[in-house]
């Protein structure tokens, strides 16, 4: 089935996603991080951050439930069967902290077909409490078969 380019713009509902130290510290173990900003509040307040860091992938935990519905909207019609993760690239502004309380927004930046698959690129725009934008990411699924 060809890809549908006329969903190309439509948005999604924000999704605010509240950040925990323990969380925080849970991806850093997982992730392999060591620095001291990602797990002691003292450390990361004389680093100069308001709270303990978030290391930057984090900002995928933090937008998981803006892009969850964008990629399953069936009206886009992803075949989740045959989707593969193309790439995903971020721009980081202030860093998250705990306490923080992180909204994303998702888009549907573009639809295209290319070689028999579907490329689907989708944008997230986060913001934290105080309306500071955090990352905005650049998120490409692969469909193959379209």
């Amino acid at each position: 089935m060809p890809v549908d380019i006329s969903k190309i713009g439509k948005t999604y509902p924000p999704f605010t996603y509240e950040v925990g130290r323990e969380k925080i510290r849970e991806f850093a173990l997982a992730v392999g991080e060591d620095n001291p900003v990602y797990f002691d509040r003292d450390a990361a307040r004389a680093a100069g951050f308001r709270d303990v860091a978030a290391p930057p992938m984090f900002i995928v935990v933090c937008t998981t439930g803006a892009l969850g519905p964008a990629v399953l909207d069936p009206e886009v019609g992803i075949n989740l069967a045959m989707m593969v993760h193309g790439s995903q690239e971020f721009v980081w502004d202030e860093p998250i902290c705990s306490g923080d309380a992180i909204t994303s927004e998702a888009v549907i930046k573009d639809i295209y077909e290319k070689d028999g698959k579907g490329f689907y690129v989708f944008e997230s725009i986060s913001q934290n409490q105080d309306g500071a934008e955090v990352a905005r990411g650049t998120w490409i699924n692969i469909v193959r078969g379209v």
